[in-house]
């Protein structure tokens, strides 16, 4: 079992716990706040199950059928996680809104204070678990179950305070808006995951860093041949696609050329990981007596 499915599980695990807690914790108190993290709990379960099976996915190696691999099951399965993010902030801020319409006690306060603080803590070891891995293998699903419980942590934080203030003002209507802010920081999250996840679907490029990471490693070897052009580059999973033309003086031999080409693809392996390159090797158009193609000849 690699590290990425390791992790995967001990998220389903603490979210199944969580759920159980903050359900009956919810149940007992009255609380549309603690119920609200029930919720937001629930959603991450969905969102570790997801996780869980795309990594498994994704691993797999190329085939036949799926010639670049399996590499964008995860954003899809990231794109399935903002949507559901989305949908449970939808529903915490219409329940909370009824709760401010027809409101309610808040009983046993200290109880739900407590397993707000616990659940904080379990979600904050899982996450540093979860974005630890994530950047290890490069893994957009697991960044985006570290998302789900990293916003975990500052919202249960958050009904927890809440709980603690109605305790001291007897404000009850104080638990519905505090609900509600959960639930905007939820929405906002989930608005970024999704842009994250879809990204890539669409073949966008890499970042910026990444790309002078790359041109660096070009440019180191820029003496050998006279330019380059067509440069792309992509991302499935966590595979890094570069493509680029790269124009020899025409009197190179193509044994000396090529040898280049695995120099600039072997430094560009050092700094970025699981990168898949193709060069694709042009003769300058020059004559043999331009004086650049005969100095890098030579």
């Amino acid at each position: 079992m690699n590290a990425k499915v390791k992790v995967a599980k001990l998220s389903l695990l603490s979210n199944s716990i969580l759920i159980v807690l903050k359900l009956i914790v919810g149940l007992i108190t009255g609380s549309v706040s603690i119920i609200s993290e029930a919720i937001h709990s629930t959603m991450d379960l969905l969102a570790a199950i997801i996780a869980f099976f795309s990594v498994k996915i994704s691993d797999k190696p190329a085939d036949d059928i799926h010639p670049y691999g399996h590499g964008k099951v995860e954003n899809i399965s990231g794109v399935i996680e903002a949507l559901l993010i989305l949908a449970a902030s939808i529903f915490i801020i219409t329940e909370a809104v009824k709760k401010l319409m027809i409101p309610g006690d808040v009983e046993s306060i200290g109880l739900g204070f407590i397993v707000m603080f616990i659940s904080s803590a379990i979600n904050f070891i899982v996450s540093k678990k979860l974005y630890k891995v994530a950047k290890q293998e490069d893994s957009i699903a697991l960044e985006a179950d570290a998302l789900h419980l990293k916003a975990d942590v500052y919202t249960s934080l958050g009904v927890g305070i809440g709980l603690l203030l109605i305790w001291i003002t007897k404000l009850n209507f104080l638990d519905p808006i505090v609900a509600i802010l959960v639930a905007i920081f939820i929405l906002k999250e989930g608005i970024e995951l999704l842009i994250s996840a879809f990204n890539p679907l669409l073949d966008v490029k890499l970042s910026n860093d990444e790309i002078k990471i790359i041109e660096n490693s070009i440019n180191k070897f820029s003496a050998t041949y006279c330019n380059y052009h067509n440069f792309k580059t992509r991302k499935s999973g966590q595979v890094r696609y570069i493509e680029l033309h790269l124009v020899f003086p025409e009197n190179m031999r193509i044994k000396d050329a090529h040898h280049v080409c695995d120099e600039i693809e072997d430094d560009i392996k050092k700094s970025l990981n699981h990168s898949e390159i193709m060069i694709h090797l042009e003769s300058s158009e020059n004559n043999s007596n331009c004086d650049e193609c005969k100095r890098k000849c030579h």
